[in-house]
């Protein structure tokens, strides 16, 4: 893995979380959930936003959403970024000790996560009940199974770009996904032998076909990233961008998104329609219009089944990225927006 110069990397906290019972009845001995804060918490310990991180991504990808007169403005809110386990910060394949390490890893579903990030909130900070869960892609994911699984202590629920439970197509989305990465020659039996430059540069490739919309190439958006040609942009901005992952971690995530169900735990006991019932937050669920693999028609089925929820499809053709819009100011007003409003309520 290429060595990273961002010097942010090393500015994040350590919750030791200790010997951890996964769903898969494997105990994953030592724990480490790495986060990051910002703002303060306040007397009463109810101005915490937990805003959790995404696919193969860094508390540091996410955290320019958080800033002063923003939605998650950290003078009025206390903002807690999580690490995703196996995104490289957090317990991971690319830092795991023996005997977990290469194909002995035992895999985080998104229940695992969430139920170390509730320990964080409870052992660390005493916060008993948040102000608000959001999170986009695989943060919304996580979102979700905050307000399922803790509903008494999620009031505030946002969901952008994500869904409570994986769907046939996205499954099959990311199995494309994950073939293109293992098919490197540096895959053998299992585990990776060698940076797997090919597989990774491959796989931004195809990524950039699903993530962004057929709407997005054919206005030729990539010039607003700063980029001078359609080549130019799937190098730089797609290969450059899955070249800094480790590729173990990225397979990680893939099983962890595959996996996710709010109602995959003893707790609901696969049954999905309770699962969403039983959620009493007030819902934000908003999709992309243009999302090719989390679609509106998967939220719009969940909001249907939730009690108080409501559906803002983002008006945007940037695709799956328009819930994570670095680079596009329109959607970053009308998601900044509707979390202001969510919060005010």
């Amino acid at each position: 893995m290429s060595p990273n110069l961002d010097p942010r990397m090393n500015e994040f906290k350590i919750f030791d979380a200790g010997n951890v019972p996964l769903q898969s009845g494997i105990t994953f001995r030592g724990a480490r959930l790495a986060y990051q804060t910002y703002g303060m918490l306040n007397a009463e310990r109810n101005n915490a936003i937990l805003f959790m991180t995404p696919f193969g991504a860094h508390h540091t990808d996410i955290e320019w959403m958080v800033g002063p007169g923003r939605a998650l403005d950290p003078q009025r809110y206390f903002i807690i970024i999580p690490n995703l386990f196996g995104n490289g910060l957090s317990s991971s394949p690319s830092n795991a000790a023996a005997p977990f390490n290469g194909t002995r890893w035992p895999h985080f579903t998104a229940a695992d996560n969430v139920a170390v990030q509730h320990r964080l909130l409870h052992e660390v900070f005493g916060i008993e009940r948040l102000a608000m869960a959001c999170g986009w892609s695989m943060g919304g994911i996580q979102a979700y199974h905050w307000a399922a699984l803790y509903p008494n202590e999620v009031p505030r629920l946002a969901v952008v770009c994500g869904a409570a439970k994986i769907s046939p197509h996205n499954y099959v989305f990311l199995e494309g996904v994950k073939a293109t990465l293992t098919a490197d020659e540096h895959f053998q039996n299992g585990r990776f032998t060698g940076f797997p430059e090919r597989g990774l540069r491959a796989m931004g490739r195809v990524y950039a076909g699903w993530a962004m919309s057929q709407s997005f190439y054919r206005e030729e958006l990539w010039r607003q990233v700063g980029c001078s040609s359609l080549e130019d942009y799937l190098v730089s901005f797609w290969e450059g961008n899955f070249l800094k992952r480790n590729a173990a971690n990225l397979l990680e995530h893939i099983w962890t998104w595959q996996h996710a169900d709010i109602s995959a735990n003893p707790l609901y006991d696969g049954d999905f329609e309770r699962a969403l019932g039983a959620i009493s937050a007030r819902a934000l669920i908003m999709p992309s219009e243009t999302d090719l693999y989390f679609q509106v028609e998967d939220n719009r089925r969940e909001v249907a089944a939730m009690r108080n929820a409501r559906l803002l499809p983002i008006p945007s053709i940037w695709g799956h990225r328009a819930g994570m819009p670095a680079n596009n100011p329109v959607d970053d007003k009308f998601i900044d927006d509707a979390f202001a409003e969510l919060l005010a309520q």
